[in-house]
């Protein structure tokens, strides 16, 4: 192994664990100092934070050289369609494309790419559906189904994941990481006193609607994945963009 490649890889561990302290350390703290300090009033800010701290290990990506104006231009592309896609089926609670997006993002572009789309994807779309004190929960929620699919599935080749685990991930993701992040932020937002009978309460009524969240984002990857996938791995591959 070359001296070149072993910094090489050096370097992307070393982003890697800054983007897992971020997401799963750093956004969930922002989050916790915003219903204990803040009382769920400053929810723009704590979104604000955490649009901030997603992009610190985005830009380490570029250290090496300058971020082109097209490689961003993509990663907006990607966050539109997710809100266009979620406003689109506004008729139909929780049946909706927007996790489905965040993954094939973070699958495309790699993990911090994931965590960025599906935190914005939430918060833009929250000004359609409505901001509050759920914004930030959803914004980690579907941040870290973005960040995961990009540490799973990437691939720098451009090849496609195959779509049977891809599926699984995604539904039992939805089911079980953004079910239960957004469920809990119901109890702890609304309760002044947190009880295990109130969670109990909450999964078990929120199990219904999450399994329909779920099976919209297995149906949805199963109908955008490949296009998607494919489209969007020849231009990262062609350009070497978001590398």
């Amino acid at each position: 192994m070359s001296e070149k490649t072993n910094k090489e890889d050096k370097k992307k561990a070393y982003r890697l664990a800054l983007s897992v302290i971020v997401a799963l350390i750093l956004v969930p703290a922002v989050i916790a100092l915003g219903v204990a300090v803040w009382d769920d009033r400053k929810f723009y800010i704590v979104s604000l934070i955490i649009i901030i701290m997603s992009m610190v290990p985005f830009a380490l990506r570029f250290e090496s050289r300058k971020l082109r104006a097209r490689e961003l231009v993509v990663l907006a592309a990607m966050i539109a369609i997710g809100v266009a896609a979620r406003a689109a089926f506004y008729m139909t609670p929780q049946f909706k494309p927007a996790v489905a997006v965040a993954i094939i993002t973070g699958i495309a572009f790699g993990c911090e790419s994931g965590f960025i789309a599906g935190a914005m994807i939430a918060f833009v779309s929250n000004f359609i559906f409505g901001q509050g004190s759920w914004t930030p929960w959803q914004m980690e929620a579907m941040g870290i189904l973005g960040f995961l699919g990009g540490i799973l599935f990437h691939k720098r080749d451009g090849s496609l994941p195959k779509l049977l685990p891809l599926c699984v991930f995604g539904g039992l993701g939805t089911l079980i990481i953004y079910g239960l992040i957004v469920d809990t932020s119901t109890v702890i937002t609304t309760q002044s006193v947190i009880t295990w009978e109130k969670l109990t309460a909450a999964y078990v009524s929120g199990f219904g609607p999450n399994i329909v969240h779920a099976a919209a984002t297995v149906i949805f990857l199963l109908i955008l994945a490949k296009p998607l996938l494919g489209k969007l791995n020849r231009v990262r591959v062609k350009y070497g963009l978001l590398e």
